[in-house]
């Protein structure tokens, strides 16, 4: 059965790659990102795209406005997009934490909430965390605003599950390792991942699915290298 599926960061990386698995599996995406123009250049016509910046409190508005009137419901909630900061403790300022939490915590939090309204028994949200932000993992200087932001959506998941069991609607967070994408690079210059965006982007795309059918509340470690 066709899906309608919003994913956050899709103008390149694992979000790009997961834009195109749905619409080649006959689902129907929104494709949010502040650059639209890498999916609209695909001019697949099962995908709605338009410039979506997290940290603008007026394009949730429109993403809104579009779900009302285009689709009604949403079954599946994509938190991809997430802001990098690699900058030694000492110089990382109080500005600089709250861009970073703006887009990876705020942003996903507020996208949350305002589509709630339009998911039922059997929808799914999934939050793409860090293993930068699980507790007892390995921890990268410089990375102090990035990883604990992806802590953060750690424990916001666990919550939300809890406070909406009764809904049926299932709430998990993937905390994934290295993968081989611009983000990984601008952190880790030269470093090689052993994952492809494509690679993980089919591992999102079937547990966004049916992952909701085993897990509700929980934290899965995708990662079989570190970082």
């Amino acid at each position: 059965m066709s899906k309608k599926v919003i994913i956050t960061g899709t103008s390149r990386g694992i979000g790009f790659e997961l834009v195109k698995l749905f619409t080649k599996r006959g689902h129907k995406v929104l494709a949010l990102s502040r650059n639209e123009i890498p999916i609209k250049s695909l001019k697949i016509k099962n995908i709605s795209a338009f410039p979506f910046d997290l940290g603008d409190p007026e394009a949730y508005k429109r993403v809104e406005d579009f779900v009302s009137q285009e689709w009604q419901n949403v079954d599946i909630l994509i938190n991809n997009a997430g802001k990098l900061l690699n900058k030694p403790f000492a110089k990382t300022k109080m500005d600089n934490f709250e861009e970073v939490y703006k887009t990876n915590v705020f942003g996903v939090a507020e996208l949350t909430r305002l589509m709630l309204p339009f998911m039922q028994e059997g929808s799914h949200v999934v939050t793409i965390s860090s293993m930068g932000g699980v507790q007892g993992s390995l921890k990268f200087p410089g990375l102090a605003a990035y990883s604990s932001s992806k802590a953060a959506v750690i424990t916001l998941t666990e919550l939300l599950a809890e406070e909406y069991k009764e809904s049926g609607i299932s709430f998990n967070v993937l905390a994934l390792g290295a993968v081989q994408t611009e983000m990984l690079e601008e952190a880790f210059p030269g470093y090689k991942a052993p994952t492809t965006a494509l690679e993980m982007a089919g591992y999102i795309c079937d547990f966004a699915i049916n992952g909701n059918k085993f897990y509700n509340g929980k934290l899965l470690q995708v990662s079989n290298s570190t970082p």
